[in-house]
C-alpha cells in the first residue's frame, strides 16, 4: 500500500492506473478507523480493481463548539488496519494542500442541508460537500462507498454528484452494528462504560417503533413515543426523532412510499446518530 499526500501524487496514480484499464474505488474517512470503515473497503475491493481510501479530518465541518481537537486520531493503526484490508493507497492530504492560501469556495446543497442534523450542526453540511467534491475531483474514481448511518450526509452526497455531473457512482453500503445493535461510530471511543450499556437502546427503540410504524401505527404518535422512551433509557438530550421520505427526506404522516426514521440523541458529551430503513408492507 502507498502512502500519497499531494493532490499530483493522487492523480498521477490514478492516470497510471487509467493506463492498464484498471477501475477505480474510492473510500472517504476521517479516520480512527473501525470495521464499518472496513466494510466500506471490502465493497469497494469487491467492485474495483484499485482502491483508494482517503484520511482527512476536515475542519470546515466542525462548527466552533466542536469536537475537531479532540477528534480520535490514529495514523499508524489506521494505514496497517487498510494495508490487512487490501486497500491501494491511503491518501492522506493535510489542510493546506486541500485548503490552499485564499481558498473561499464552497458547496452548499440546498434543502436535503435543511433539517434533522443540518438545524443542529449548521456549518457541518456545507464543509462536508466542500469536501466531498474536492475530493471526488481530486481521485475521480469510477464508484465512491459512503455508509448509511450518515443517511443525510449520504443523500446529499448523491444530489451533488447528480446536480454537478460528477462522472461518479455512489455506492451506499448498510451500517454494520455491534452484536447489542449500536451502529459502529469513531465517536463511540467518547462513551463511558456506563453510557455505553445505554448506548444501544437507541438502535432497539428505533427498532421497535420501525416495526409499529410498518404494522399501521400512526408516524407521529409512534415518534413521540420513541422520544419518551429515549429519555427513559438515559438519553438527557434528544435533537431529534423523525420519519423522513427516503429519498427527499421530506417529512412523512403516512407510509405510502419508503421512509427512514432517523434520529440523534446525546449520551454525556457524545452524540448519537442512527437511522432504519420503513419499506411499505
Amino acid at each position: 500500500m502507498e502512502t500519497l499526500r499531494r493532490v499530483s501524487e493522487i492523480r498521477r496514480f490514478v492516470a497510471a492506473s487509467r493506463a492498464q484499464s484498471a477501475t477505480i474505488g474510492f473510500v472517504p474517512t476521517m479516520g480512527a478507523l473501525h470495521a464499518g470503515h472496513l466494510a466500506l473497503v471490502q465493497a469497494a475491493r469487491a467492485q474495483c480493481r484499485r482502491v483508494i481510501v482517503s484520511i482527512f479530518v476536515n475542519p470546515t465541518q466542525f462548527g466552533p463548539n466542536e469536537d475537531l481537537a479532540a477528534y480520535p486520531r490514529d495514523e499508524a493503526g489506521d494505514a496497517r488496519k487498510l494495508r490487512e484490508a487490501g486497500a491501494d493507497v491511503l491518501y492522506m492530504p493535510d489542510v493546506s494542500e486541500m485548503y490552499g492560501e485564499g481558498f473561499s469556495t464552497s458547496v452548499r446543497v440546498k434543502d436535503l442541508s435543511q433539517g434533522l442534523c443540518g438545524d443542529f450542526r449548521p456549518v457541518h453540511f456545507e464543509g462536508v460537500a466542500t469536501v466531498v467534491t474536492k475530493l471526488l475531483l481530486q481521485v475521480f474514481p469510477d464508484a465512491a462507498f459512503f455508509g448509511e448511518k450518515d443517511y443525510q450526509q449520504l443523500q446529499i452526497i448523491k444530489r451533488l454528484v447528480c446536480d454537478l455531473n460528477i462522472p461518479v457512482r455512489i455506492e451506499s453500503v448498510p451500517t454494520l452494528r455491534e452484536s447489542d445493535g449500536l451502529a459502529l461510530s469513531s465517536r463511540n471511543l467518547y462513551l463511558s462504560p456506563e453510557e455505553r450499556t445505554i448506548a444501544p437502546s437507541l438502535y432497539r427503540i428505533l427498532k421497535s417503533a420501525t416495526d409499529d410504524i410498518r404494522g399501521g401505527q400512526a408516524i407521529a404518535a409512534r415518534a413521540e413515543r420513541a422520544i419518551t422512551e429515549l429519555r427513559a433509557a438515559g438519553f438527557a438530550k434528544i435533537d431529534y426523532l423523525e420519519v423522513r421520505d427516503a429519498q427527499t427526506l421530506e417529512p412523512i404522516t403516512k407510509l405510502s412510499r419508503p421512509a427512514r426514521i432517523l434520529a440523534a440523541a446525546w449520551l454525556g458529551r457524545t452524540r448519537l446518530i442512527d437511522n432504519l430503513a420503513i419499506e411499505v408492507p
